[in-house]
């Protein structure tokens, strides 16, 4: 389908994959917290231009390297339907709300510091549509959702990118991996950390 595009490891949504996947990279301690509250805006790109929704990230806890290692095992094992497997038997984090929505469980999400403030990567299961499953869309074929959000712990504000719907790849030439989205990912502006401190 010509709304597929492929992002490499250099673009910054591919960091996602990078660091939940195939690094070592130390997160913050993950301790779990009573709750934690992130609203955003994410705004289109290419044939999504000019069209935007609010989303709301409520998190309960944070994954644990041992989960982390789950799904390192399950990509190498079976791709990316071995990470969505992985996933459905994971416990819930906490739940990510799109508008119009009643939201879906998050899977995994990591709390990585960086300069300045942190990041969060969350991936998960996006939940297929009736529609999607009747007429065996190839949309069903882009079951994973991916989200990465950069926060200012001064500020308490960010940005960041979200693909509502991908799947991961070993890019047969270079042997990286890649992923597919099936539209353009959506752009996070307005992040704000809601959590009552």
């Amino acid at each position: 389908m010509e709304n597929a595009k492929k992002v490499s490891l250099v673009s910054a949504a591919v960091a996602i994959v990078g660091v939940l996947l195939l690094t070592g990279l130390y997160s913050v301690a993950q301790e779990q917290p009573l709750r934690e509250v992130y609203q955003a805006q994410a705004r289109g790109q290419g044939p999504q231009l000019g069209r935007t929704f609010n989303i709301t990230l409520n998190l309960e806890g944070y994954s644990t390297p041992e989960e982390r290692q789950v799904l390192v095992d399950a990509f190498k094992t079976a791709g990316s339907q071995g990470l969505f497997n992985a996933l459905n038997k994971m416990k819930s984090k906490g739940r990510m709300a799109i508008t119009g929505t009643l939201g879906y469980d998050v899977s995994y999400v990591r709390k990585l510091p960086v300069a300045g403030g942190f990041k969060l990567r969350v991936l998960t299961n996006r939940p297929i549509t009736f529609g999607e499953n009747w007429t065996n869309s190839r949309s069903s074929d882009y079951n994973l959702s991916a989200l990465e959000l950069d926060l200012n712990t001064q500020t308490g504000k960010g940005t960041g990118v979200l693909m509502p719907a991908t799947q991961f790849k070993i890019d047969a030439k270079t042997g990286e991996v890649t992923i597919e989205a099936f539209q353009n990912p959506w752009t996070i502006v307005s992040v704000e950390d809601r959590t009552k401190k």
